[in-house]
């Protein structure tokens, strides 16, 4: 996304960002087995205090180091929060491999099926056509793991990405206010 960053666009992108988590919690609460999340999904409060709880702790890694139960406690914190599941190669590529040994869900490469992981308030918010653009974003994001070594494969990735950002949708969002008015 292009553009100046304003509070509002910075705002937005961390909505997204807690958005992506949830998609990311129910997409491994569907696979299951071990890569079942443990406890429940956290609300978006819970998902700021860890998110800030992180970025102090990273803060502090780059500007003065931190101890080793204070990396252990970030180490913690990504796991928790899926910090870049959708959009780092690695996580990606991790996540396929244990879905794949654990008997992979249909909703890691069917655009139904992962429609299936959108509660039907969610459904009706974005419409076919939202239900589509979020499908084909997200299942293109799990792609980032085939061209990880192959970066002209991994710019076209990119690019389609790009172009699939779905709209805020989620639930806890609506109920929160946090979602524009059309």
């Amino acid at each position: 996304m292009a553009g100046p960053v304003t509070p509002e666009r910075g705002i937005e992108e961390m909505l997204r960002e807690f958005q992506g988590y949830v998609l990311a919690y129910r997409l491994r609460t569907a696979v299951g087995g071990r890569l079942r999340p443990p406890g429940e999904t956290l609300s978006l409060s819970e998902y700021a205090g860890r998110r800030l709880q992180r970025q102090g702790l990273a803060r502090d890694l780059v500007k003065k180091g931190i101890r080793h139960e204070e990396m252990r406690l970030l180490d913690r914190l990504s796991d928790e929060l899926m910090f870049g599941f959708w959009l780092n190669p690695a996580e990606v590529s991790a996540f396929l491999s244990a879905a794949l040994r654990h008997g992979a869900h249909p909703a890691i490469g069917d655009p139904d099926a992962f429609a299936s992981l959108l509660t039907p308030s969610e459904q009706a918010r974005l419409g076919d056509l939202g239900v589509k653009l979020v499908c084909t974003h997200h299942l293109t994001c799990l792609t980032l793991a085939a061209p990880i070594q192959d970066p002209h494969a991994l710019a076209r990735v990119w690019e389609r990405i790009e172009a699939t950002v779905p709209p805020l949708f989620i639930d806890e969002l609506a109920r929160a206010g946090q979602l524009n008015r059309p």
